[in-house]
């Protein structure tokens, strides 16, 4: 009954369904993972209430899988994994094997077949990519060296995970007698497609974007996107016989070195994060509750591995490999869980008939479970190092025997000003804080450009500020104020309500996009809100009237008046904001304007007191620069000197007098002036 429905109605239900999952997820404080694939439960044929369309839902979680492995392949880095391949190459490889062996071993006991038994333990040597970044970001390790070697350990898996992908079909995709002579072809198929794709495809895919970058069109442009994608995937499923993950993963992969790299992966993440969603969703609909349950001693063996195993193999490695210790209990924690790498080999192992429903069921379980447990990892890196040196100092210093040269920056965690954001604003702002020597802290959403400014000496912290635990770890308790200046609003409201929960007496100026975000951000606890087109306006207003002659205090007149009724000042702290108002409407005939004293003026050689300018004009005297040296309000003994700056504060006709008397004219020659 529940299939004739349509796939619009199947895709509605299973993004409203998702979302409700993850708001619980969060809300518990665990990742929004474990609410899509509960989610994926709740409307699956195993649960009782609505059912949804499997068949319609995983038509659609194949798009997931493209743009997943699409986006790996465009962060895929051969730089960053040289940087780090003393670790991560060899770690990789010997942690998956042991927790490959491991997994077959236990499959074995449970009396599994041998090919099932590797696929279980291929799976469960997977780590998650996405629990792994957001943990990492989380705890604000991301831009760590100990991140950096994480990353590049699990980039190495998801590498050898698009390998195997690879192989499954042509040694399992055909029982025929000449199925070894097709799995040869199959082969040799998939290596003329990558051929093709780094040479060819590096340079027309490239070619091409630059082609629609020219046409100027937004839309263009994230179509193409989106188009190459999908369409080397397809083609490569349609022409070359291999999977699809292979085809989007080499498609970006050919793109990740283009100018346009960082757009791409900014334009296709919305579409990334939405069909990941419905893929994890998709793979919470075959999890079989009564099934888990009845084994529920298999689920809590097999996450007892995923979880203490991995993380003790890898801490364990760390005697072998050349990385501090604390760099090895990072990664430990990081990679003590499975995900979407492991939902994707099952599901192909189950399309090849190498895997059941009841045993894919079971992979999914421990995916679930362990990536619930993640975060209490993260948690014991601490903890656990320190117990360590406690017990055995000299069991500690043999495991943190290789410490690696760190090119981390020392965080400031006192008395800095966080910046959210280094765009063309936030880098104004970084700079003029550098020059003033007050302590800076950088919070970037792109990887790239954090490592970039880490490497130029700009503290930084890769991370979602929006969207993410990254700002725990700013130090935002014992900063002095924080500045969001994110082009997004949204973005910006929800870093300003998670900055206003954790340092309430903080100092927070934030950037509004329209008016009606000034009033919602002044709500929400951001002391100053600058809405910079509207500044930018009234700076553009401003020249345009003095240009046309009209007077400083006028113009001055109507900025303000803009100002006030575009900024809402009583919406927050109205005494305060009245009394800059009165302040300034007191202040509204008052001129503040700098003068040369000429070679040829009457008060050269005259003291303050004997020029008496106030006296005899009206306007006072301020300062002086001279030499480019600032005399703020100088003594009545200052003699003045030809080419004295003079400041000055009056009305507009009693800086025009000031103005011919410094210059010598008029009012100097008169006898009154004289005495």
């Amino acid at each position: 009954m529940h299939h004739d429905i349509s796939l619009l109605a199947n895709l509605a239900i299973a993004l409203v369904v998702a979302f409700i999952g993850g708001v619980l997820a969060r809300q518990l404080g665990l990742p929004t993972i474990v609410g899509y694939l509960v989610a994926g439960m709740a409307i699956g044929p195993f649960t009782p209430g609505f059912v949804g369309d499997v068949e319609d839902i995983s038509q659609l979680a194949e798009i997931g899988v493209i743009f997943l492995m699409f986006g790996v392949g465009l962060h895929f880095s051969l730089k960053d994994l040289w940087a780090v391949r003393q670790v991560a190459l060899p770690g990789a490889i010997l942690q998956m094997s042991i927790s490959t062996t491991l997994g077959f071993l236990l499959s074995q006991w449970w009396e599994w077949s041998v090919v099932s038994g590797l696929l279980l333990g291929l799976s469960i040597s997977i780590a998650s990519t996405v629990v792994l970044l957001r943990g990492l970001m989380d705890n604000g390790m991301l831009n760590t060296s100990a991140g950096r070697i994480a990353v590049g350990w699990l980039v190495l898996e998801d590498i050898a995970t698009v390998l195997i992908l690879v192989l499954l079909p042509i040694m399992f995709g055909s029982q025929s007698e000449q199925s070894l002579l097709v799995g040869a072809f199959s082969l040799l198929k998939a290596v003329l497609f990558v051929v093709v794709m780094l040479f060819a495809g590096r340079r027309l895919l490239p070619k091409l974007l630059d082609v629609i970058a020219g046409t100027r069109s937004r839309e263009l442009f994230i179509l193409a996107a989106i188009a190459i994608a999908l369409g080397t995937a397809f083609g490569a499923a349609v022409f070359f016989d291999v999977s699809l993950a292979l085809g989007a993963f080499l498609a970006g992969v050919v793109l990740s070195e283009s100018q346009f790299s960082h757009q791409i992966g900014d334009d296709v993440l919305p579409f990334r994060e939405t069909f990941a969603v419905i893929f994890f969703v998709s793979v919470g609909m075959i999890v079989n509750p009564l099934y888990l349950w009845a084994n529920a001693g298999q689920v809590l063996a097999l996450t007892a591995l995923i979880v203490f195993g991995k993380a003790l193999i890898t801490q364990l490695l760390g005697f072998l490999l050349p990385a501090s210790g604390r760099t090895m209990l990072v990664v430990a924690a990081g990679l003590s869980q499975i995900g979407e790498f492991s939902f994707i080999l099952g599901s192909t192992g189950m399309a090849l008939g190498l895997l059941n429903q009841e045993q894919y069921s079971l992979i999914l379980a421990g995916a679930l479970l362990s990536i619930m447990v993640n975060p209490f990892m993260f948690r014991l890196i601490k903890p656990i190092e320190q117990m360590m040196q406690r017990i055995s100092p000299r069991l500690w210093d043999w495991f943190d025997r290789h410490p690696l040269a760190s090119s981390d920056l020392v965080l400031p965690h006192e008395g800095h000003v966080v910046v959210v954001g280094y765009g063309r604003v936030g880098q104004h702002i970084v700079t003029v804080l550098e020059r003033l020597g007050i302590p800076r802290l950088v919070i970037e959403i792109d990887s790239g450009r954090a490592a970039e400014f880490n490497a130029n000496g700009v503290p930084t912290l890769f991370g979602d500020a929006a969207n993410s635990d990254v700002l725990m770890h700013a130090g935002l308790e014992r900063a002095r104020a924080l500045v969001v200046t994110l082009p997004d609003e949204t973005a910006t409201e929800l870093v300003v309500a998670a900055a206003r929960k954790i340092a309430p007496n903080l100092p927070i100026i934030a950037r509004a996009a329209t008016t009606k975000g000034v009033g919602r951000l002044i709500n929400l606890g951001a002391r100053d809100v600058i809405h910079p087109e509207l500044e930018g306006g009234l700076e553009v207003m401003r020249h345009t009237l003095l240009c046309l002659g009209y007077p400083a205090t006028q113009v001055q007149g109507y900025t303000d008046a803009v100002r006030r009724d575009e900024y809402d000042f009583t919406v927050s702290t109205p005494a305060e904001h009245q009394a800059l108002d009165q302040m300034v409407r007191a202040a509204r005939g008052i001129e503040i304007a700098w003068r040369m004293v000429g070679e040829h003026s009457s008060i050269v050689g005259q003291t303050l007191a004997e020029a008496n300018i106030r006296a005899r004009t009206g306007a006072s005297v301020i300062a002086i620069i001279r030499n480019q040296q600032l005399i703020a309000n100088p003594k009545s003994s200052t003699v003045f000197q030809a080419g004295d700056l003079v400041g000055l504060i009056g009305e507009s006709e009693q800086i025009a007098a000031a103005e011919q008397l410094i210059s010598g004219v008029a009012l100097a020659r008169e006898p009154a002036l004289a005495g």
